[in-house]
């Protein structure tokens, strides 16, 4: 095992190269709806159709080769996979950056999702080096990164996108490739190796997660609740650009500092609020309230008709993160201890599918309501799907906890 002045180190650098991956990926964001109108000739409803599939290409490799890559890390090292993820993403952004044609960016995205899977690389090499003390405290870095990442790197994107929508890309691209010479030098592995086992194909499946998940029937309900709110997450996630430069002419800077602002409100409502709000409302209310404002504030953003309008719904929108961990925390509770491992690969694998589905249903449903022969203008539908669907999240899992309610009364 490593010595703790080089534990310290090790989790220093994961965090920077979980920061750097989240901050080139938030840089590219605000530029993408213009690249693509760029490379199709077309209007930004068209270019949301194909970000849709972009989204796709890239989550449905990472879907399949999510899992091999887990494994090939489990036999060779650690090391060696992040370095690889790396220098992967830094092909892809280049990639991008040069993209003459539509196709090169289906290429760039199907070669990051080849290598992307330095988060779950990441989350191995936190678990390896962690003692049971400081195990939550370690794998909150992932969230504090991912939340930092997501505030500087569209901000950034937004004002470099001024000079061009391919600027972004080549930022990107030199952030991956520093982070890969960093990590050449400094990185020591963390999986000794009398700890490595063999490449097995059986584990390396993603259908295998499924399989898990279908054996704990108490959690259907959740988990199907759980699927519905990560679809929902995807007229955000996969549909703020294309929307907000249609409706309301938003810039790449516009578009960034919106996303800034989200990164911020998310930040401040996991990292703070959470720690009272938990406590203080327990997990089912948490779960309640917040689908319950996620729910309103999708229906606000599908209604807004001015853009400063965005800013105030993002309040009750991002206010509806306390559900995320206290349903994860129940779902965990029902599941054995020596089957955490395997609930959060499904759980993982469970959110890849999602991103498969989430992307090109959002952006087409947009593209369907904005473009010349639309049945009547209504930009704001993929968010009204997603109200809907947060509706329904709502309804089982009320229905989920009354029946645990029942059968607790019936012992």
């Amino acid at each position: 095992m490593m010595e703790n002045s080089k534990k310290k180190a090790a989790i220093g650098f994961i965090f920077i190269t979980l920061l750097i991956d989240i901050t080139g990926w938030g840089i590219i964001i605000p530029v993408v709806p213009k690249l693509i109108e760029e490379l199709i000739h077309s209007d930004i409803s068209e270019a949301a159709k194909y970000g849709g599939w972009l989204g796709f290409a890239y989550a449905f490799t990472q879907f399949i080769f999510s899992p091999v890559v887990g494994n090939l890390s489990d036999k060779y090292g650690r090391r060696p996979i992040i370095l690889i993820s790396l220098f992967g993403f830094a092909v892809d952004y280049i990639f991008l950056a040069l993209a003459p044609s539509i196709g090169w960016l289906f290429l760039g995205r199907v070669i990051a999702g080849l290598t992307g899977a330095s988060f779950t690389t990441a989350s191995a090499y936190i678990a390896d080096i962690s003692t049971d003390e400081d195990r939550a405290k370690n794998f909150g870095l992932i969230g504090a990164a991912f939340g930092l990442g997501f505030i500087i790197g569209p901000v950034i994107g937004g004002l470099l996108g001024h000079y061009g929508a391919r600027v972004p890309f080549y930022a990107a691209a030199g952030l991956c490739m520093l982070n890969f010479l960093y990590g050449y030098f400094i990185l020591p592995e963390s999986l000794d190796k009398e700890k490595r086992r063999a490449f097995d194909w059986k584990r390396a499946n993603p259908v295998g997660s499924f399989k898990f998940l279908g054996k704990h029937p108490e959690i259907s309900g959740l988990i199907v609740a759980l699927i519905l709110i990560y679809i929902a997450g995807h007229a955000v996630q996969s549909n703020w650009n294309f929307f907000t430069m249609y409706k309301f002419n938003w810039t790449e800077r516009m578009v960034g500092i919106s996303l800034g602002v989200i990164g911020l409100l998310i930040g401040l409502v996991q990292g703070v609020l959470i720690r009272w709000t938990t406590p203080k409302l327990g997990e089912q209310k948490s779960i309640f309230y917040g689908l319950t404002l996620y729910a309103i504030g999708l229906l606000l953003f599908s209604f807004a008709s001015e853009g400063w309008m965005m800013f105030v719904f993002l309040i009750p929108y991002c206010l509806g993160g306390i559900c995320g961990p206290a349903l994860q925390s129940v779902i965990t509770k029902n599941v054995p201890s020596n089957e955490q491992g395997e609930l959060q690969g499904a759980l993982t694998s469970l959110m890849s599918a999602t991103s498969i589905i989430g992307p090109p249903m959002m952006t087409n449903l947009f593209y369907y309501f904005t473009h010349d022969e639309a049945p009547f203008k209504f930009s704001g539908a993929p968010f009204f799907l997603a109200f809907v669907l947060m509706t329904i999240s709502v309804i089982i899992v009320y229905s989920a906890f009354q029946k645990k309610r029942n059968q607790q009364i019936n012992k």
